[in-house]
């Protein structure tokens, strides 16, 4: 700073640098010498309520920020409503953000149907809706979306994934799913018959399905478990994540359990009852809180502290709000490195643009890498069995 003031001082006496320095500055609406706004949508309320904890997460996150100067002495504004995991709310929050407060970007809103219900108005309008919280194959068409990226890992590949390792692994799989029906749900099914290949047609020998308006996934667990499977691909949010894993060792079901990752979350699993949810498997890409390895962690005691001071109601266990957190530090760094161009251009430049990145979550050497023609965040996983209180990770990566 003090070698940035002395550039300055020497600009402005030759009667140089004012008119340059304005020059360089850019900005879109939403930024200024001063402030970056930006916006989010949340489910505050409704089946998937446990994730405005991410909200929760990120607003403390910029204010602990903004209390040490801001990003490039900008203090950031961030604008997250609620909008129920209901699409119809989504729109209208979206258009509330854009046109109403004149946010520059959109991070870490949640949410495959809820953001694909905004993301052609975004698109149309050109605004970053960056580090969405779903794994959609919809956040990574960069020659028809340019506008949208993703931050998980995307649910096609993870059914990839875990279709290539049944093969590897347990070759004898009789597999039951039970999906949510929408693009989450297509998406995985469709990985994981591209993972078994020609041998989908024989392994997969029941398919369920539930919609997010049903009160349980109860009668949907028992058709399957009377269906010969002994492999359970469990593809559920929320409170279904909960109601089918205790369901599973009500009926006593002697299934190897599978659960989308983004679902195996800390208090998913303690909802459910941690003894019930032993032996669950599900690929990992982050550190799981609850696995006492972690412990002395620099990350994650970085995270602590922020936590505990700044967001002291997010649960210590629940990695929700870690991954939550990783997510504004890359967000911080998209920011931080776009210095005094701050169009949104230049930011979704940044965004797509993503070489060899870390991430305080992510487990050691997972990167972050994305380009402009693949915005597809992470490619490398371990597969984890839940062993009552942590998990019990593989040593090798599955790709």
């Amino acid at each position: 700073m003090r070698a940035h003031a002395l550039a300055v001082a020497v600009a402005l006496t030759i009667g140089a640098a004012g008119p340059a320095a304005a020059a360089e500055k850019k900005y879109d609406q939403g930024a200024s010498d001063t402030e970056i706004k930006l916006g989010q949508t949340m489910p505050y309320s409704g089946p998937a309520s446990y994730v405005g904890m991410v909200g929760r997460t990120q607003l403390a996150y910029f204010r602990m920020i903004n209390e040490k100067g801001g990003i490039n002495g900008r203090k950031v504004e961030l604008i997250s409503l609620d909008d129920a995991y209901n699409p119809a709310k989504t729109v209208e929050a979206t258009r509330r953000l854009v046109e109403g407060d004149g946010i520059l970007a959109t991070m870490s809103s949640n949410g495959t149907v809820t953001q694909a219900a905004v993301q052609k108005y975004l698109n149309s309008k050109g605004i970053p809706q960056l580090l969405i919280g779903s794994g959609s194959s919809r956040w990574n068409e960069p020659k028809t979306f340019p506008w949208s990226t993703g931050a998980l890992s995307l649910y096609l590949t993870e059914g990839r994934i875990f279709g290539r390792w049944l093969l590897a692994n347990k070759p004898d799989a009789k597999l039951g799913i039970l999906s949510q029906n929408d693009d989450l749900g297509r998406d995985f099914l469709r990985g994981i018959k591209e993972g078994l290949g020609d041998k989908a047609a024989t392994m997969i020998v029941a398919e369920q399905t539930y919609d997010l308006t049903e009160p349980t996934v109860d009668s949907q667990i028992v058709t399957l478990s009377k269906s010969g499977a002994n492999v359970f691909f469990n593809i559920t949010t929320g409170k279904f994540v909960t109601q089918s894993v205790r369901k599973v060792k009500e009926l006593n079901w002697p299934v190897l359990h599978y659960l989308m990752s983004a679902s195996a979350t800390y208090s998913l699993l303690a909802a459910a009852g941690l003894e019930n949810a032993k032996g669950l498997m599900t690929v990992q890409t982050v550190k799981r809180l609850a696995s006492p390895e972690w412990n002395n962690d620099p990350e994650v005691k970085t995270y602590e502290a922020f936590r505990a001071k700044y967001a002291a109601d997010i649960p210590a266990q629940e990695e929700v709000g870690f991954y939550a957190y990783s997510s504004a530090v890359i967000m911080h760094r998209i920011l931080e490195a776009c210095g005094d161009d701050l169009t949104r251009a230049n930011i979704l430049k940044h965004a797509t643009n993503l070489k060899g990145q870390t991430s305080p979550i992510l487990l050691p050497g997972i990167t972050l890498n994305t380009s402009p023609s693949d915005y597809e965040p992470v490619t490398v996983f371990y597969m984890g069995v839940f062993n009552g209180t942590g998990w019990e990770i593989s040593k090798d990566p599955i790709r």
